[in-house]
């Protein structure tokens, strides 16, 4: 573990960029939380409706991504309180996400405009990942901060380009850094928490019982990530700061 990074000074802004309404929180909700404790100011991109985010066959999907843009919205005020910057959707539909050129710039545009000092995001090259949205939406996330810093990249843009500082990659295939989140276990959990219509199929947790397992196998996976660095808890990612 000699050549891990730890604990990053706190940016003034970061950009957390996810797939879906509740990627952001299990991804990287305690290090958000402590950040925004600390000044910074937290923004969050979600690139689809998740509108598939049931196991109901009937249901009301348009609803149903609307429900999901209120959630998030709840989930990024209990993460980051007076620090909760803008929530930001280009709704896609779920399942139907591609990391094409008209994308690329969709997200380009936003870190332009959000100028985040550190941008976080799903690993695109994790093994074996299954779900397309996760992996389209790494990989936007990377070419979105190539497109954002180069000023010929989508010229049309009404803003100026910029270059964030750091890059956090979560459920990295090789994770390099560690962030002890210890003392913001509650606030990651009252976020997930936040998304109620995932309740039943993302978290199995439709009770009480069910979801007192889901937060301790959430607690549960935060120790086992710690361990290795003598941390109670942590999250860890891919850190990459030559952008």
């Amino acid at each position: 573990m000699t050549d891990w990074s730890r604990d990053l000074a706190t940016p003034s802004s970061a950009l957390a960029i996810g797939a879906h309404p509740d990627d952001v929180e299990f991804g990287c909700g305690g290090l958000l939380a402590k950040w925004a404790a600390d000044g910074c100011t937290v923004h969050h991109l979600v690139c689809t409706d998740g509108s598939k985010g049931t196991w109901d066959a009937d249901a009301d999907v348009v609803a149903l991504a609307a429900r999901r843009q209120d959630e998030q919205r709840e989930a990024a005020r209990r993460l980051a309180g007076d620090r909760a910057g803008e929530v930001r959707f280009l709704e896609y539909v779920d399942g139907e996400l591609d990391s094409d050129l008209s994308a690329r710039g969709r997200v380009a545009l936003v870190i332009r405009e959000l100028r985040p000092s550190v941008v976080l995001g799903h690993d695109p090259w994790k093994r074996y990942r299954l779900h397309p949205d996760h992996r389209h939406a790494g990989l936007l996330a990377c070419e979105g901060i190539v497109a954002a810093r180069d000023p010929h990249f989508y010229r049309e843009h009404p803003v100026a380009h910029h270059r964030p500082d750091a890059l956090l990659l979560w459920e990295a295939d090789e994770p390099d850094h560690v962030e002890d989140v210890n003392d913001f276990v509650d606030i990651k959990l009252a976020a997930l928490e936040a998304h109620e219509s995932q309740f039943e199929s993302t978290m199995k947790a439709a009770d009480d019982t069910q979801l007192a397992g889901f937060r301790d196998r959430v607690i549960t996976r935060l120790r086992v990530l710690g361990e290795p660095h003598g941390l109670r808890a942590a999250e860890v990612f891919k850190l990459i700061e030559s952008l």
